[in-house]
């Protein structure tokens, strides 16, 4: 097992346990669980089924060296000692993102710079040419990370965050993440085995993650492009072998998934992310106001919606989270109904006891994902068919 290898995969606050299950689901050895991090082990096959097929992964990190710093000229020295040009040539671009976690090193852009400086003199010497940067679509993007007097370099194998899935071209005035989006459907117990409805849609990026995990289909398959694509070692053979594979493993969903939303240019811009997802044949968005709204049919709902909020939207948080209780209680018997909020204020005002509280971050706002269940008529009634 000499071709294996240790990776990071970055994520949010509150996700480790469920992006920990998705990588042993897809076969990763030694899998464990950090801070906002699951570390495990695999092949560069696995490192791009990883990249394909992690909902709720930010970045996939493939560490490179590891050593002790105390100064900023230790740091360009142990840099400049590595052979970068086994990695990229003279006329190839670079990238640096820095994370500080230290008390002699405190500026991650000076780290970044420092770190740039050590890789292209390295080259100037050797080759009297410096390569350049690129920001955006570098040949070799790296990540450091200094923790007291630690560095880690790694490689990233993913390049721009894997919440860029590809099919968003529209977003709305307060677009949910998408990671956040498929971490929330995970936490909540979605898997695609009954009717699903997101009853403030948006631009329906809740919809498009429910049913891109109801039919078992990678997230990151409409991607332009990953950033080990444009390593030495890409092998073009094997990721297409891999893309072949989990595209046999999607499977044929059987129910309904439907969105709402008040806002006409929202319910456009949800159905153009959907079609762009190729995903028009399972999801259905319309017009709707929810508090004016009823359960359609008999059976078992699940629902799971980011209300609108505050900082960004001119409402009266009270009168709406008072609505958002009386619409479940009143016209949605049957349903298990999720929504994550920041207004930890307002939640009281809903009316209704949560059977669940998750701490989660929208953003840098500390929020929480709740669950509401809604019994069918009465509690004994929830266990008949």
């Amino acid at each position: 097992m000499e071709n294996n290898f240790k990776m990071i995969a970055k994520t949010m606050y509150g996700f480790e346990p469920v992006l920990a299950k998705e990588l042993m689901a897809l076969g990763a050895m030694d899998v464990k669980e950090g801070t906002r991090n699951v570390s495990f082990v695999g092949d560069t096959g696995f490192m791009y089924k990883a990249n394909l097929c992690l909902r709720t992964a930010i970045k996939i990190l493939k560490p490179y060296q590891s050593f002790k710093i105390f100064s900023e000229d230790d740091l360009y020295k142990q840099i400049y000692d590595l052979p970068w040009e086994n990695f990229m040539d003279v006329n190839d671009t670079l990238a640096i993102d820095a994370t500080v976690h230290s008390d002699t090193f405190t500026h991650s852009k000076y780290i970044s710079l420092k770190t740039k400086d050590a890789i292209v003199d390295r080259f100037r010497d050797k080759f009297g040419k410096r390569p350049d940067v690129d920001l955006d679509f570098p040949t070799l993007r790296l990540n450091i990370h200094i923790e007291k007097n630690f560095c880690n370099v790694s490689f990233d194998s993913s390049g721009q965050s894997l919440h860029k899935r590809g099919y968003k071209t529209a977003t709305n005035i307060a677009p949910i993440n998408e990671v956040l989006a498929a971490g929330m459907l995970l936490l909540s117990g979605w898997d695609g085995q009954c009717d699903f409805m997101d009853p403030m849609c948006g631009s329906g990026t809740i919809l498009i993650e429910a049913a891109m995990i109801a039919c078992n289909i990678p997230p990151n398959l409409n991607r332009k492009e990953f950033a080990f694509e444009r390593w030495k070692d890409w092998d073009e053979d094997l990721f297409e072998k891999i893309e072949a594979s989990v595209l046999k493993k999607m499977r044929e969903f059987h129910f309904k998934i439907k969105g709402y939303d008040t806002s006409p240019s929202a319910v456009h811009k949800a159905i153009d992310n959907i079609e762009n997802a190729n995903l028009s044949e399972f999801i259905k968005v319309e017009r709707q106001d929810f508090f004016a709204s009823q359960k359609e049919g008999e059976r078992h709902l699940h629902m799971l919606f980011n209300p609108p909020y505050g900082e960004r939207l001119e409402i009266d948080m009270p009168k709406f989270y008072k609505e958002i209780g009386d619409t479940l209680k009143q016209s949605y018997p049957g349903t298990d109904a999720w929504f994550i909020t920041s207004n930890l204020e307002a939640i009281k005002h809903v009316g209704l006891r949560p059977s669940r509280k998750i701490k989660l971050y929208n953003g840098a706002l500390e929020s929480k994902l709740l669950k509401y269940q809604i019994y069918q008529g009465s509690k004994k009634a929830k266990f008949q068919d």
